[in-house]
């Protein structure tokens, strides 16, 4: 079946209970698009504004998002067990979404995460503020943190900073 230059308002397509794989939209407007109980196994999306997205019960095992605006992207309830997070900031210069203008990203906020194991490597930290965590094995550069905070603490007669890091 093909459909082709069909852009009056109005028109809906209603698909149940069919096999429509390997199908393709190009050049689309499909607003408030809704998909219960679908099968979606490598879906490919590209040059597409999914803003204002809601994925729910959803499985994403294996996916891949790149080149993207995830600015108030929210993930929640999510297991990420082997994710590979990288490349994650304002666009390099040289980059199609680079602007000269815009050099600081809002910052991120990560909140009752288990990152238990994880590995952050070359990243910018400055500013950053870790408060109320399990810090235990936590080290930087091979430093021990809690072990050096301890130090700091009976350095200091067990005060320290309101703004340092609570074990």
């Amino acid at each position: 079946m093909e459909i082709v230059d069909k852009r009056e308002p109005g028109q809906k397509l209603y698909v149940k209970n069919s096999d429509i794989s390997e199908s393709e939209f190009i050049d689309c407007y499909a607003e408030k698009l809704t998909f219960q109980n679908v099968s979606l196994p490598h879906l490919s999306v590209s040059c597409a504004n999914l803003g204002g997205s809601y994925f729910n019960d959803i499985c994403f095992a294996g996916s891949k998002i790149t080149d993207a605006n995830l600015s108030d992207f929210e993930i929640d309830g999510a297991q990420m067990g082997g994710a590979y997070i990288h490349n994650i900031g304002m666009p390099p210069e040289g980059h199609p979404a680079y602007d000269p203008n815009r050099t600081e990203q809002r910052p991120l906020k990560f909140e009752s995460c288990n990152f238990k194991g994880s590995t952050i490597h070359d990243c910018d930290l400055r500013n950053v503020a870790i408060t109320h965590c399990d810090i235990d094995g936590l080290t930087i550069d091979g430093i021990d943190i809690a072990k050096l905070i301890e130090e700091y603490k009976k350095k200091n007669g067990g005060q320290h900073d309101s703004n340092s890091t609570d074990s």
